[in-house]
């Protein structure tokens, strides 16, 4: 039987949910555990297929969510992390009443560069596709060497994210396929515009993988939301810059409860 990694640790009376990205698991928010726990009652997550919620077939967003709502406080507010955030905006578009705020970390609706819109190109996320079926631990290792990139503490930043993924057995090859073809093809761009809950964006101005330029873009579209750019951070603020992270999620938590 698969059974969802969920651990809930905290003190403090709200919950928040944390989501993280292609490739890894819920061990990317160590370093941020013993700053949040006071503020908030932490949900740490692998996602299904991740981590230690092996046995999952591939899913789309809509199955994630499908697969963690059940498992979820009745009301929290979510976080999403680069893959993590469309899972998380997925769920607070579908079902809202389940969600007191949302925040999407070095993530963008649409991952996939396009005319007029800033992103990866689809043919760099085609060949990580291609590559990770010959070279597993090289291609995922590339993936994370791009989410550090330009940071001060770059090498370092590095190790730790390895050092989350080799720690645990890896995904199957097809739940990273899956992962990647979200990222290649899925565009929340037109249904975030009808999100009915507070949004927060945080993003690294050096991030390689979702350029700092969506900001602005989403700020147009988005009015009601809340972006925040994390000077010589890149896709992974949390890790480059954990103080200034944690304030910022302690900052909305204390707004949206007014």
């Amino acid at each position: 039987m698969t059974q969802l990694y969920w651990q809930t640790i905290g003190t403090g009376d709200r919950h928040l949910v944390m989501l993280h990205g292609w490739g890894l698991n819920a061990g990317v928010w160590h370093s941020v555990v013993e700053r949040l726990s006071p503020h908030f009652c932490l949900h740490l997550v692998d996602l299904p297929g991740y981590g230690r919620s092996q046995g999952f077939a591939p899913m789309s967003v809509e199955q994630m969510v499908a697969t963690l709502l059940p498992q979820a406080p009745e009301k929290a507010i979510w976080l999403g992390w680069s893959l993590g955030g469309l899972v998380a905006s997925q769920l607070a578009l579908t079902s809202p009443q389940r969600v007191e705020g949302l925040i999407t970390v070095a993530s963008s609706p649409c991952f996939a560069a396009a005319e007029g819109w800033p992103g990866i190109r689809p043919e760099t996320l085609g060949n990580f596709q291609q590559q990770l079926s010959e070279e597993f631990q090289r291609t995922v290792e590339r993936f994370l060497a791009l989410q550090t990139l330009g940071t001060e503490s770059a090498r370092q930043d590095a190790r730790l994210l390895k050092s989350v993924v080799l720690a645990l057995p890896p995904p199957q090859i097809a739940v990273l396929h899956a992962g990647l073809e979200i990222l290649r093809t899925l565009d929340l761009r037109e249904a975030m515009q009808h999100l009915q809950v507070p949004l927060l964006r945080l993003y690294g101005a050096l991030d390689g993988l979702v350029p700092r330029k969506v900001a602005p873009l989403l700020d147009t579209v988005w009015p009601a939301s809340e972006s925040v750019v994390i000077e010589k951070a890149a896709h992974a603020p949390f890790i480059s810059h954990p103080a200034i992270f944690c304030q910022q999620l302690i900052d909305f938590g204390l707004k949206i409860g007014r």
